[in-house]
């Protein structure tokens, strides 16, 4: 199974330079709802079965031009969402640089649990538990390798892609995921494949329909010698 990552488009909040986490009514800006346009033609002639989403109104946003043009109904899953910053939810940035807690957040965050809010290991736990329970679920309703798109937040995708490469969260914030940027996991009976990191070119085609190496002795170091 194939899930495109792709994060909201450009937010109000981002532009405000706050952090929104899940409050209400953070819309997609102007650029943001080019964006979520653009996805239509990004995707192009690809194979999409199914759109989940994070509940939250900027995502709702981002997909709702894709799942019109490809007649597919988003499902909203609440693993998806927005990590809890409890206290800091609204807060400028700026501001929250000068927090204790920042530096952990930066250099430890998997022992980063945000006042009132969860922690980003909880945040991993369920972002990767989403996806794979829809990869299972659509290898019931479909034959063969289903493309799928999550829609959700930059936190959320960095995440899943630090577990997809096997590495750990404390190594998550290397990871770039800009808004209405595509990144590309293939989920395999053996290992996760990661295709494509931060994507937001005009289309999004190269390798994706491609079949990983075959795993074994035979494959070392990139090497079939």
């Amino acid at each position: 199974m194939t899930v495109i990552l792709l994060r909201h488009g450009r937010s109000t909040s981002n532009t405000a330079h706050t952090l929104a986490g899940r409050s209400e009514g953070v819309d997609l800006d102007d650029k943001g709802r080019e964006q979520a346009q653009s996805v239509i033609d990004r995707i192009g002639e690809l194979p999409v079965k199914a759109i989940v989403r994070s509940p939250l109104l900027r995502c709702e946003r981002t997909v709702a031009p894709l799942s019109e043009a490809l007649g597919l109904e988003a499902v909203v899953d609440e693993r998806l969402s927005e990590v809890d910053y409890g206290a800091w939810t609204g807060r400028k940035i700026g501001d929250l640089v000068k927090e204790p807690l920042w530096a952990v957040v930066q250099q430890q965050p998997s022992a980063a649990v945000f006042p009132d809010g969860e922690g980003l290991a909880q945040v991993q736990a369920r972002a990767v538990a989403a996806i794979r329970d829809h990869d299972r679920t659509l290898a019931e309703q479909h034959e063969g390798d289903v493309l799928w798109i999550a829609c959700t937040h930059g936190d959320v995708i960095k995440s899943i892609i630090a577990d997809a490469l096997g590495t750990h969260l404390d190594s998550f914030q290397r990871i770039t995921a800009d808004p209405a940027s595509m990144s590309v996991i293939r989920y395999t009976a053996v290992r996760p494949f990661v295709l494509h990191v931060n994507h937001t070119g005009a289309a999004l085609t190269a390798a994706l329909m491609a079949k990983p190496e075959p795993s074994g002795d035979a494959v070392v170091g990139g090497s079939t010698d």
